[in-house]
Formats: structure tokens, C-alpha cells, sequence
């Protein structure tokens, strides 16, 4: 039989790869952590991250993922920044195909390509992400202490999360691009009986507008061709995310019918031998803290796994 590389490859190096990273290290298993960019992940577009245990006072996204970083690197964690064209997971020894030609081939793999927010593709959007736009309510919304912000959907989330961002902000403004809700008839009606709670029916947002210190108004246009400005200081995108599963439903991997990883409580996929953590994964919940943790559960059970094969 072919003798794999190396024990555990790990695809990503966001929160989740990161972390499983660190224990295969501690573990000395012979580890390799495949990044196509720099490690860090979204987080690394996160100005600041003040839910995560431990920094009292918050941390920036960037230095949190740097530290992280550190921290695997501390036990030698072997990483290559290159971009992957191919997977075969299939059979006891699995193979990651680089653009470069090369293949690498590992006993157990651990998937932690992540996702990405849906974005509005419209200017300003890019240039003020974490200076006033955001694609999560839960890790930015006690930012916007009363202030006046607006949310972008109509889904069960971004309803949800307006509820949400009521407990901080002084108006919440919901813009969407329909006459009515897609939300369930129970959030619906919260939302419409929130004092704190505005719609604006049939339009979208052309621009995101500010200066240096973040954003300032929205202009919006409605199904008539109506121009009119939004003054806000802040805009939650929230009209779902998407799965980097590019790779990996070619694999014939298990996947919910958003394209997301299925697994066990163990992080274990229906491929023997690969794992998943992290955003990619089928869950309800998407934040750093648990991307952390299912990375640390998929590396002990990817441990587990190993030892069973041992001879």
C-alpha cells in the first residue's frame, strides 16, 4: 500500500484549521496545514472581535488570528501557502492536488475551507467592511450603541438578527428589496411590532457612503426608479452565506441542501478518514469561538481514527 506523506493534512487556516493545527502539533503527529492566502480566514476581516474569552478588553481580528497563528507555530506546525485544485478522498490514503502540480497525501484529512457572506456587490460595500458594514449581528451589534443602522434581508436571519440589533441600536431601519418578508409569520410579526423597527418595501441599496471614519448613508432606489439617501451609521448585510465547498462536493461528501457539511458530534464526515470544522460545517451556529473548538474535536477524533488503523 502507498506510504502517505504525512498523517493529517489540514485544508484551511482560519480559527478551526488553526486550532486543530495546534493539537496535531502538541500531539506530534506529523501535520501539514494547507493555506491558500494568509492564515486567519474572515476573521482577518473583522475590526474588532469582542465576544472571545480571554481579551477583557477585545482584540482586533487580525491580532487574534495572528496569536493563533503564533500559538501553532510555537509547536511547529508545518503550513504551506498554496492554492489547491483538486481533492481525493476516497481510500485509506486521501490526496490534495496544488496548482502547482504537486500532490500531497495524508491518512486523515480535517476540511476547514470556511464561507463567505453573500455580499450586495455595490460600492462602498468592500471599502467600508468593518468600518460600519458587517455581515454579522452577533459579533458587531454592541457596537452600535444608540445609534441608527439598517439591515439588508428578509430571511428568517436577517429578521432575527434585527430583533437582535434592537437590544443595542436606537433604530434599526429593515430595507428590502420585496413588498414582504420571506421570515416565518411569528418573526414577521415581531419585527413589525417593534418600536424600534422600520421597513423600507421594493428597494435596494446602490451605494454605501461615509468617510474616514466609517459609514454615513446608504443611497437606495426604489422599484420606481426613486432615488433617496439613508442616513445610517452602520449596514448588516445579512442575506446568507455561502459554503466553500467548491473542492468538496465533488468527494460525494454528505452536505445539507445549503451545500454545508454534514457530520457527527465528532466532526466525522461520511468519508472515513475525513473530518470537517468550522463555518463549512452544517450547523446553526457560526462564530470563533465553536469554529475553534469543532477544530480541536476534529483532531482528536482524527487521532482516534489513527490509532484504529495502526497495525
Amino acid at each position: 500500500m502507498q506510504q502517505a506523506q504525512y498523517q493529517l493534512i489540514i485544508v484551511g487556516g482560519g480559527p478551526a484549521g488553526l486550532t486543530a493545527g495546534l493539537y496535531a502539533a502538541r500531539s506530534r503527529l506529523k501535520t501539514l496545514l494547507v493555506e491558500k492566502g494568509v492564515t486567519g480566514g474572515q476573521v482577518l476581516s473583522t475590526d474588532w472581535v469582542d465576544n472571545y474569552p480571554g481579551f477583557i478588553e477585545g482584540i482586533s481580528g487580525f491580532d487574534l488570528m495572528d496569536k493563533m497563528t503564533a500559538h501553532a507555530d510555537r509547536f511547529g506546525l508545518e503550513k504551506k501557502y498554496a492554492t489547491i485544485v483538486s481533492l481525493d478522498l476516497t481510500g485509506p490514503i486521501k490526496s490534495v492536488t496544488l496548482e502547482s502540480g504537486e500532490i500531497l497525501t495524508a491518512a486523515t484529512v480535517i476540511l476547514c475551507t470556511g464561507a463567505r457572506p453573500r455580499r450586495l456587490d455595490i460600492p462602498g460595500e468592500f471599502e467600508f467592511t468593518g468600518r460600519g458594514v458587517s455581515y454579522c449581528a452577533t459579533c458587531d451589534g454592541p457596537f452600535y450603541r444608540d445609534q441608527e443602522i439598517a439591515v439588508v434581508g428578509g430571511g428568517n436571519t436577517a429578521i432575527q438578527d434585527a430583533l437582535h440589533l434592537t437590544k443595542f441600536a436606537a433604530k434599526v431601519t429593515i430595507i428590502h428589496r420585496r413588498s414582504e418578508l420571506r421570515a416565518t409569520k411569528i418573526l414577521q410579526e415581531k419585527a413589525a411590532s417593534n418600536p424600534k423597527i422600520d421597513f423600507i418595501w421594493d428597494t435596494q441599496v446602490l451605494e454605501v457612503r461615509g468617510n474616514k471614519s466609517g459609514v454615513d448613508s446608504l443611497l437606495l432606489k426604489n422599484h420606481s426608479g426613486d432615488e433617496s439617501v439613508l442616513n445610517v451609521s452602520g449596514l448588516f448585510v445579512l442575506i446568507g452565506i455561502a459554503p466553500n465547498n467548491e473542492l468538496l462536493l465533488p468527494n460525494h461528501l454528505d452536505a445539507d441542501k445549503g451545500g454545508f457539511i454534514v457530520t457527527d458530534e465528532e466532526m466525522a464526515t461520511s468519508i472515513p478518514g475525513v473530518f470537517v470544522a468550522g463555518d463549512i460545517r452544517s450547523k446553526r451556529s457560526r462564530q470563533i469561538i465553536n469554529a475553534a473548538g469543532e477544530g480541536a474535536v476534529a483532531e482528536l477524533s482524527a487521532e482516534h481514527y489513527l490509532g484504529n488503523q495502526a497495525p
